[in-house]
C-alpha cells in the first residue's frame, strides 16, 4: 500500500521548477509531462514515458497484491508472473534516470536553474519500494 500511494503522490506532485533566465518558470510533474508530450503529438515518447512511468508500476504493484494474497506454487501462473516482474521491473528506473539526466544536463547551463521538488523524491521511493518488495517475495518463494 505504501507503494501504490507513493506511486500516486509521485506521478502526480510536482517533479521540478526550471527556471530560465531569471523570468520564465515552469513547474512540472510527470502527469503533466505526459500530456504535454500527449498535446505536442510526441508519441514515441509519450508512450515510452506512460508505459514506464505509470503502467509498468501500476501492473507490478497489482501483481504483487495478487502474489502475497493467493497461495503460491513452483511453476503456476503466480510464480511466472513473478519472474515476469523481476525481469521488467527493473525497468521501471527508466523513467527516474531520465529525470535524472534532464537535471544534469539543465544544471550544466548558465541561463537556467533546476529545483528538485518531493514529487521525485516520492516516486523514486515508490520504485525502490516496489522492487525491494518483489525481490524479497521472490525469495521467499525459492
Amino acid at each position: 500500500m505504501a507503494a501504490l500511494t507513493c506511486l500516486v503522490v509521485g506521478v502526480s506532485a510536482p517533479l521540478l521548477t526550471l527556471e530560465k533566465m531569471y523570468f520564465f518558470e515552469n513547474t512540472v510533474s510527470l502527469l503533466s509531462t505526459i500530456k504535454g508530450l500527449y498535446l505536442q503529438q510526441e508519441w514515441f515518447l509519450f508512450y515510452v514515458i506512460a508505459i514506464f512511468s505509470l503502467c509498468i508500476p501500476a501492473i507490478k504493484i497489482a501483481s504483487l497484491v495478487l502474489i502475497t494474497n493467493m497461495q503460491f506454487e513452483k511453476g503456476s501462473f503466480l510464480d511466472k508472473t513473478l519472474q515476469i516482474i523481476e525481469t521488467f521491473g527493473k525497468w521501471s528506473m527508466l523513467d527516474v534516470f531520465v529525470v535524472a539526466l534532464l537535471l544534469v544536463s539543465v544544471k550544466l547551463g548558465v541561463l537556467a536553474k533546476v529545483d528538485v521538488h518531493y514529487g521525485l523524491y516520492v516516486f523514486a521511493s515508490s520504485v525502490l519500494l516496489t522492487m525491494g518488495i518483489s525481490f524479497w517475495i521472490h525469495k521467499l518463494s525459492k
